[in-house]
């Protein structure tokens, strides 16, 4: 299994749910989390995916659903960094 971790500073606030369920339309995707620091509007986004997902397909579901509803026709941030990580352990 493998983890993608974005940070983000601001975390977009505008109700990404469509995030998730464009990259859960790829098969493989186990799932996906947006999480807050309330008091700062800072974030991280947490997406699990099995070992053989191609991580630039699931990069391009969401860009093409990004497409389909009009989200980049404002200017949003982009996130900070970006990680791939193994998944050694889980519970």
């Amino acid at each position: 299994m493998f983890a993608r971790i974005a940070v983000w500073e601001p975390m977009p606030d505008d109700g990404r749910q469509w995030v998730i369920d464009a990259a859960k339309t790829v098969p493989g995707v186990l799932g996906a989390y947006h999480l807050v620091d309330p008091a700062t509007g800072n974030g991280m986004s947490i997406s699990f995916f099995e070992d053989d997902v191609d991580v630039a397909q699931v990069k391009a579901a969401i860009a093409d659903k990004a497409l389909e509803i009009g989200w980049n026709d404002v200017s949003r941030p982009a996130p900070l960094s970006e990680t791939i990580y193994q998944v050694l352990r889980s519970g």
